[in-house]
Order: structure tokens, then C-alpha cells, then sequence
């Protein structure tokens, strides 16, 4: 695992990067939190320790800049004390835990073990897959072969109802009530031109189409083993 750690004070910068390299982890130190969200929004990491108190951008700032980008990167705060503001709840979820200091090497490494399980979970939770295609509910983006694609939104609702009934066939009056939540059928191609367009992106540069019509009932994503 490749661990950021946002520390300015050396001695707790050193202590933390051996007690995660005793346990088998990659580390990487840097001192204040602007250098350190560049990096962490370039580079990949599996985990970000950021010390609340830093010089220039705090660490609650660096976090707050961290989830505008990715919602699911695992970040966990050291602090002095447990926050108290109200507007601190949210850092207790899926993806961000809190840590006072000082922290024990084994309460640390718990805690990452919990913070980790609990993101892997959520990634779960929040993404629905098919093939090389993979819809990601919560950072609303969409990939195939590793390749993003740009979707506009009521074709990201599209493919998402077909991904929901994968292998199944979508009818017509299913799509335009979920997606465009009209309890009728308005009788235009209002679905055929959105469908076209999210087959140029999601099947047009790709050996196997997903998107497959069934001729008078609607349509379906093609049930491929996940890869």
C-alpha cells in the first residue's frame, strides 16, 4: 500500500512512516499541505495521514480541496483533540476517520485497517460494473478500457437503469419514467436519440458492444463476465 503522510513536525513524520513500513507499506512525507494536496491530487495513493495543524493550508482545508476531486481516496486527520465543531461530523465517514494525538503504532494501524474496509465497501456500494465498463455513482464518472467518457447527464442515467438491470431488457416506459420521470409515453424519439449517443460513446471505439436493442420491447446491457 503507497501511504501520503502530511506531517510537519519530523519526529511524528518519522514515527509514523516506520511503524507503516514495519507493517509492509510504501511511504511518502511531506511537510506542509500545500505541496502535499498537489501530490495527492497527481499522484495515486491508497491512503493520506494529514496532521490538522499544518503551515499555509491546514489539514482540513487539504481535505476539503482532496474530496472535490476524489470522494473515495481514504484520508485520516490527526488532531491534538477530538474535533468539537459540528461542522467537523463529516469527518467520520466511509472514506475519512480521525485520529488524536499521540497515536499508539497498533490504535494507528487499526484504525487504518477499519478506514481501508470501510472504503472498499462504499467503492462497492457505489459502483456497478460490466465487462471493461464501469459506472462510479458517487464520483458520477464513467470508464471503459481505463478510458474515461464524457456523458451527459440523462445519458448517465441511462446507462445506469440498463447497468442496474444488466442482462435484463429495459423497456421503453421504464427508461423515460426513471429517467426523465414521465408516467407516459409521449410517443417521440426522445429515447433513440439519447440511446445513439451513448452507444458512440460507450460501444463505438470498442470490440464489444454492451448496448444491445430488442426490437419492440427496449433495451439492454449485454450481461459480459466482469473483468
Amino acid at each position: 500500500m503507497k501511504v501520503l503522510i502530511v506531517e510537519d513536525d519530523q519526529t511524528v513524520a518519522t514515527y509514523l512512516s516506520a511503524a507503516l513500513q514495519t507493517a509492509g507499506h510504501n511511504t511518502c512525507v511531506k511537510g506542509d499541505g500545500k505541496n502535499a494536496l498537489a501530490l495527492a491530487l497527481k499522484a495515486q495513493f491508497d491512503l493520506v495521514i494529514i496532521n490538522m495543524k499544518l503551515p499555509e493550508i491546514d489539514g482540513l482545508t487539504v481535505l476539503e480541496h482532496i474530496r472535490k476531486e476524489n470522494k473515495a481516496l481514504p484520508v485520516l486527520l490527526l488532531g491534538s483533540a477530538p474535533p468539537s465543531d459540528e461542522n467537523l461530523l463529516h469527518l467520520y465517514s466511509d472514506t475519512t476517520d480521525y485520529l488524536c494525538q499521540p497515536v499508539g503504532s497498533k490504535d494507528l494501524l487499526i484504525t487504518i485497517d477499519q478506514l481501508l474496509q470501510r472504503s472498499a465497501s462504499s467503492a462497492r456500494e457505489n459502483t456497478l460494473r460490466v465487462g471493461d465498463l464501469t459506472l462510479d455513482l458517487q464520483q458520477r464518472k464513467v470508464t471503459r478500457g481505463g478510458t474515461e467518457l464524457a456523458l451527459q447527464a440523462k445519458e448517465f442515467q441511462l446507462l445506469e437503469c440498463l447497468l442496474r438491470n444488466r442482462g435484463q431488457v429495459v423497456s421503453r416506459s421504464m427508461l423515460l419514467e426513471r429517467v426523465w420521470n414521465y408516467h407516459f409515453d409521449p410517443q417521440t424519439n426522445l429515447i433513440d436519440v439519447h440511446i445513439s449517443r451513448l452507444r458512440q460513446k460507450v460501444d463505438r471505439t470498442f470490440n464489444i458492444p454492451l448496448i444491445e436493442t430488442v426490437r419492440g420491447t427496449g433495451y439492454r446491457i449485454i450481461d459480459t463476465p466482469d473483468q
